[in-house]
């Protein structure tokens, strides 16, 4: 049976990035899926200000729209507190057998700082993507527990393309059509 990602993250705003990304795990994984899943409020990010939860979500909906393996999940954009990864993960399990954790390599250098990291890779496989292979990978207790994935380096950031946003810069290439459209229409980011 083929296993189903998981890719969470602010996603604020999904970009090209992300999806390429995507794209390249669920190739190189032969994965069934991958789940979108915005957070509500990351356990790292407790002071950044972002758009709201369903306007993140609507983005991605736009944006996966047109590609039947991928999907989108407002588990923890409903979830009344901060959203932990393990929480996740148990929600997921219940409904697929296997389950891969997509995480970047920023992401896992500080896994042993999050909630019950050894739960959440006794019920799933951990995907790091790599940015750059030329670089020895991030060490902590879990470096053999995960498996290692060279993604394709993307140099987009949604930090960046809110401040484009912000100085009325255009950020076309950087989104889909149907997101920069959103965006707009919705003011986000504006000052």
């Amino acid at each position: 049976m083929k296993a189903v990602g998981i890719f969470g993250g602010t996603f604020d705003p999904i970009h090209l990035g992300h999806l390429i990304c995507a794209q390249y795990v669920f190739e190189k994984r032969e994965l069934e899926k991958i789940i979108f899943i915005p957070c509500k409020t990351s356990p790292h990010k407790t002071n950044a200000t972002s758009a709201e939860s369903l306007h993140r979500l609507e983005m991605i909906k736009l944006a996966i729209a047109d590609i039947p393996y991928f999907d989108y999940s407002d588990f923890e954009i409903n979830k009344k507190e901060i959203s932990y990864s393990v929480d996740t993960v148990l929600h997921f399990k219940k409904k697929y057998e296997n389950l891969e954790l997509i995480i970047g390599e920023d992401n896992f250098s500080s896994l042993d700082t999050w909630k019950q990291p050894e739960k959440i890779i006794e019920l799933s496989t951990i995907i790091v993507l790599q940015r750059n292979i030329s670089v020895t990978p991030n060490k902590n207790k879990f470096t053999k527990s995960v498996v290692y994935l060279n993604s394709p380096i993307i140099d987009i950031s949604a930090t960046d393309i809110r401040d484009k946003i912000k100085n009325n810069k255009p950020i076309n290439f950087l989104v889909k059509e149907k997101v920069r459209l959103y965006i707009y229409s919705n003011n986000l980011y504006e000052k």
